[in-house]
């Protein structure tokens, strides 16, 4: 039993005290009056807000409210599963060494010409490493690209003093990755491999690629034909357009700046919203990608993602960097014309590279 209070005799007020206890009683069986009636309601609705607030939110709001959670549920769910049919689709190598590792994130990019049907057959055997790219992600955040001339005179482990790409035809990823970190100081921790035919069929995935050339060119021995200018490029054309040298009197060092602009233009073209926010354009590309990559055993779908964003960031930020050079035209016994490098000048650059230190070289014009 309860009681209720009572104001004191003759005051016509209620007694501060017994106004928080009640002192008359009450009846539990009797019923409520209205205003007890209302009373319960407002306690019904204090203990549930969040059921006040929502109904308070005007009813196409709420349906799109949950609209956009269908959306993103559904988008979740694609995406996922996406990269779980794209990641099942890349061909994993060995590749990576037992080398201590150094500060940061290394990817060593190469592009091999695992010809398949993508360029006729000239006479050469085995693989080679036709492209080799290395980018850097150190532990300031700041993200480096660096060109490694495929005719660089370099040390092999156990095969002596050949040009850089003979690693990759002498003992495959393996070699390749090995003779890198000997010669830069880098651990590489993801090696990433696109065959002759990747190329052309990323490009075709997204359409075309913006490049540009200030020459006209018509090489028969990598199919450039070109007026000068800047073209969108098709996956056959573009693919001649990383592969030519010969018609360039700079041979090797005009190509990888042409490969980097390649490498620039996909990124550029990869994260518009045509090919972003459309499913169909999203699939051929991870069709594409991966149908034509070889990784290390340790290097899935995600890193693959995180190495396209660093790639674009480098693109955007301007941090491709050339590796000094003592002489580009060094004769070899053995080896023809090479480059050759001054081992302390390498060891300079690449440690200033490794720990975020080095400066990209002032824009002109």
């Amino acid at each position: 039993m309860r009681h209720r209070a009572t104001p004191p005799a003759g005051t016509g007020r209620p007694d501060p005290v017994a106004t928080r206890v009640d002192l008359r009683p009450v009846d539990e069986d009797a019923p409520a009056s209205a205003g007890g009636a209302r009373t319960a309601r407002g306690r019904a609705r204090r203990s549930t807000p969040t059921s006040r607030t929502l109904s308070r939110i005007p009813r196409p709001l709420r349906l799109g409210a949950a609209a956009l959670v269908l959306v993103l549920l559904v988008t979740t769910a694609w995406f996922t599963g996406l990269a779980v049919w794209a990641n099942g689709r890349i061909e994993h190598v060995d590749a990576l060494s037992d080398k201590a590792d150094t500060p940061g994130v290394t990817y060593l990019i190469a592009g091999s010409d695992r010809r398949g049907g993508a360029v006729a057959d000239d006479g050469t055997t085995g693989e080679r490493a036709d492209t080799l790219m290395l980018m850097h992600k150190a532990p300031n955040g700041r993200t480096y690209l660096v060109s490694l001339p495929r005719d660089t005179l370099v040390d092999i482990p156990d095969k002596g003093t050949h040009k850089l790409n003979a690693a990759y035809a002498l003992g495959g990823p393996q070699l390749l990755v090995a003779t890198v970190e000997g010669f830069t100081g880098l651990k590489i921790d993801h090696f990433v491999e696109i065959g002759f035919d990747g190329v052309e069929q990323l490009v075709d995935a997204v359409g075309t690629v913006n490049l540009c050339l200030d020459q006209d060119v018509d090489d028969p021995k990598s199919g450039l034909k070109w007026t000068s200018g800047c073209h969108d490029t098709g996956g056959e054309q573009a693919l001649a357009f990383v592969r030519a040298r010969y018609f360039d009197p700079t041979a090797d060092l005009g190509r990888q700046k042409r490969q980097q602009q390649f490498v620039s233009a996909l990124m550029k073209k990869v994260m518009t919203p045509g090919v972003l926010l459309n499913p169909v354009a999203q699939v051929k590309l991870a069709g594409a990608g991966t149908g034509a990559l070889r990784t290390d055993s340790s290097t899935g779908i995600v890193d693959l993602g995180q190495m396209a964003l660093a790639m674009r960031a480098v693109m955007k930020d301007g941090t491709t960097m050339e590796m000094p050079i003592k002489d580009p035209d060094y004769k070899t016994k053995r080896s023809g014309v090479a480059i050759l490098t001054d081992d302390q000048q390498i060891a300079t650059f690449f440690g200033s590279i490794g720990d975020g230190s080095a400066e990209p070289p002032a824009k002109t014009g």
